[in-house]
């Protein structure tokens, strides 16, 4: 049985029971029960261009004590309820020291624990089920999730793995760069450098739309930091309040001139049609509907679940294509019961290749944009998501929301989200 059609097989399973038109979920999860993992603040940075953007020069622990402070201001949350704060992270260094360093320096007792949660672009959203877990069976009652990457000061290094999984027939396939796994997908699937340069100029222009419109003014809380002038090395002290990856204007025509990244490899992935490489950090406070209602919290949405599968690491891409109809199956939905879907635009070979695959509405996919046009800081990406498509369902006064996305080695992610605001 070839790769395919052992995806098509996983994929053909799950979604028996997930598309249904009658969902006997649906109703379940607008349910309102004491013990429901609620959101009660959520917010983010902006998203900057790595080594160019306005947080550049800001370290790696200084955003996270940006989105802590945040949070704490916008929720009024009294930092001694907070139990532990669990964050996303890819590239840092040193990530476990500076999670618990931060979350002290940004007002936090002592009393607050602190954790890392790594599995590569859904980071974020692993910290989110870790903390949403630690309060469902009771360890914790209140925590914070954070995404958090600075590309800038971190950059990504290959690394150098043992002669035991190099010789794997799938294991040395981790050693593929993403872009080649962007070009496995487009040359195994069939999907044109066409196709990918139009969903690349939708993204942009969605993210310029919502920009411009000011849909995404409640999503993001600005940063005052120290940007060093490329020209003039001077330091100076600017505040960042906006994406600033956004290329206005972007069209079809401009994209399709772009030169291929990787021409020896396949020739269909560019600059222009693969996501950014990006710093920001998103947070969302969490906790049960009772706790919510004890301390006087406005509950924002609820938590319903997440879940993460696995596939071949060299069309890590296409994991949304299987994560989300398994996170359909857990919970009873159909693809009908969704109102918005947020699938992180790692290259657009893969975003085309999901929603293509899983029939799914682009008018409700990715609706302002994605990280094609605002970039994708790897640890934040899918705390991000999450953020923005909260905000996304208040504004069109909708409910339910899944965001996934592919994640390197071979895996993706999926979650689901009900707003209540």
């Amino acid at each position: 049985m070839s790769a395919q059609q052992r995806l098509d097989a996983i994929a053909g399973h799950i979604n028996s029971s997930a598309t249904t038109t009658q969902s006997p979920g649906l109703k379940k999860i607008l349910e309102k029960n004491p013990d429901d993992i609620v959101i009660t603040c959520a917010t983010r940075t902006p998203l900057t261009k790595a080594r160019k953007g306005g947080l550049k020069d800001t370290p790696p622990e200084e955003l996270l004590i940006h989105v802590l402070r945040a949070i704490k201001d916008k929720s009024g949350i009294d930092p001694n309820v907070v139990e532990d704060v669990c964050v996303g992270n890819v590239l840092a260094p040193a990530p476990g020291f500076g999670a618990r360093s931060a979350v002290l320096a940004a007002g936090f007792p002592v009393t607050t624990a602190a954790s890392i949660a790594s599995r590569f672009c859904s980071s974020g959203l692993l910290s989110i089920q870790t903390i949403a877990s630690a309060i469902a069976i009771g360890a914790i009652e209140v925590g914070i999730a954070v995404g958090s990457e600075s590309m800038s000061t971190n950059q990504d290094v290959p690394p150098t793995l043992s002669d035991a999984i190099t010789s794997h027939p799938i294991a040395k396939d981790n050693l593929q760069p993403m872009g080649w796994t962007s070009e496995n997908v487009a040359r195994d699937f069939h999907i044109s450098r066409e196709a990918q340069d139009r969903l690349a100029e939708t993204s942009h222009n969605r993210a310029e739309r919502a920009q411009k419109e000011g849909w995404t003014a409640d999503e993001i809380t600005p940063v005052t930091t120290h940007w060093i002038d490329p020209k003039t090395n001077e330091k100076k002290t600017i505040t960042v309040d906006k994406d600033d990856g956004i290329r206005p204007g972007t069209t079809y025509e401009g994209l399709s001139k772009i030169r291929p990244a990787f021409p020896h490899w396949g020739g269909a992935t560019t600059g222009g049609n693969a996501s950014q490489i990006t710093d920001g950090a998103a947070a969302v406070l969490l906790m049960k509907r009772s706790t919510a209602e004890k301390l006087g919290q406005p509950v924002i949405a609820k938590y319903v679940k997440s879940t993460v599968v696995g596939l071949e690491p060299r069309i890590m891409g296409i994991g949304p294509s299987l994560a989300i109809p398994k996170v359909l199956e857990l919970t009873g939905l159909s693809k009908e019961d969704v109102d918005l879907w947020e699938i992180n635009e790692a290259f657009a070979s893969m975003y085309v290749y999901c929603v293509d695959k899983l029939g799914l509405d682009i008018n409700k996919v990715n609706v302002r944009g994605g990280a094609i046009a605002i970039g994708h800081p790897l640890g934040c990406t899918g705390t991000r998501q999450v953020v923005t498509v909260l905000s996304e369902l208040r504004r069109q006064k909708a409910k339910v929301a899944v965001t996934s996305m592919c994640v390197g080695t071979g895996m993706g992610m999926a979650g689901v989200f009900v707003s209540e605001a």
